[in-house]
């Protein structure tokens, strides 16, 4: 069985990781033109570097939960049949056991050289202006994609939603492009669609099945049940 699962800030919320966006429109105390864009890098670079550094700390204190173990637990049964795309910037997928992950948003735990293009893990704060690790230029940034950027993998995803039979998300908004518009890709290629979030999202209409609930809840009884219909003569 062929799964693609996408994963937003509602998964990692209940391992202590703040959502991005609060209800005010702010993302942590900041305006998003004030952390979230090549502008205000090119701006103000030292705002956005700090507060980055500053969630690359917090997140680091923080563990998997049960949604991100039942997950690794379905890439244990299903292998390469299974791909995890990832809206979050954390790593609580791979401390889980996964290793089927595309963060097509980027990673907190790693920086991009504007200078080359690189690359590499993020050593220590960047508001330091640590040298690139393959050019030794001192043009490090996160490895976010802001708004207005393009995410990373796009091919790769549509492909996986092309060739799915079950497309779930889980802990989405369903606000956010081009992450939202995925269902309807997978729906019109024949995939059967899933929603797994704490309460409706501005598209739960879209999906065949949903299910709402904590996502340490929802999505180890969805994995189970999934699992459990497998064919594994």
């Amino acid at each position: 069985m062929r799964v693609v699962v996408l994963t937003g800030a509602g998964i990692s919320a209940e391992s202590g990781v703040p959502t991005f966006r609060d209800a005010d429109g702010l993302w942590e105390g900041h305006r998003v033109e004030d952390v979230a864009t090549p502008e205000a890098f090119e701006r103000d670079p030292d705002t956005v570097q700090r507060f980055y550094d500053e969630r690359r700390r917090a997140v680091a204190l923080v563990a998997p939960n049960p949604a991100h173990a039942a997950l690794a637990r379905l890439e244990d049964e299903l292998g390469d049949e299974l791909l995890v795309v990832t809206q979050n910037i954390d790593a609580l997928h791979e401390l889980a056991g996964s290793t089927r992950v595309l963060h097509m948003h980027g990673e907190l735990g790693t920086a991009l050289c504007t200078s080359c293009g690189a690359r590499t893990p993020a050593e220590g704060d960047l508001i330091r202006r640590p040298p690139c690790p393959v050019c030794g230029a001192r043009k490090l940034r996160p490895d976010v994609v802001w708004f207005g950027e393009m995410p990373y993998g796009l091919d790769r995803i549509d492909a996986a939603l092309a060739d799915c039979e079950v497309f779930v998300a889980i802990g989405t908004s369903g606000a956010v492009y081009p992450a939202a518009g995925f269902v309807s890709t997978a729906t019109a290629r024949g995939a059967r669609t899933v929603e797994l979030n704490l309460a409706a999202s501005e598209i739960t209409g879209l999906f065949d099945e949903v299910r709402h609930g904590p996502a340490s809840t929802v999505v180890p009884a969805w994995c189970d049940e999934l699992l459990g219909g497998l064919d594994r003569s």
